[in-house]
């Protein structure tokens, strides 16, 4: 599943730019899911929010989690 994308019938994953004191704000869709401080918290924020196989998602960097301002999986005061 990691070729999935928004629109494609998946839900809109962002990982908007980080906070100035750290940690990256993550949404589904219009649901704010919480901070993330590392990709294992938004593996399990994507879990607990049905997505079964967020670790592929998060770790195989699926072109269905848009990460806003930054580099992906970089979670330090930007």
């Amino acid at each position: 599943m990691t070729g999935a994308r928004a629109g494609d019938g998946f839900p809109e994953i962002v990982v908007q730019r980080p906070a100035p004191g750290g940690g990256r704000r993550v949404t589904v869709g219009a649901v704010r899911l919480g901070l993330a401080h590392s990709d294992r918290d938004v593996i399990e924020f994507l879990r607990r929010a049905g997505l079964d196989d967020a670790d592929q998602l998060v770790l195989g960097d699926s072109p269905a989690i848009q990460w806003q301002g930054g580099r992906p999986h970089e979670y330090g005061a930007g």
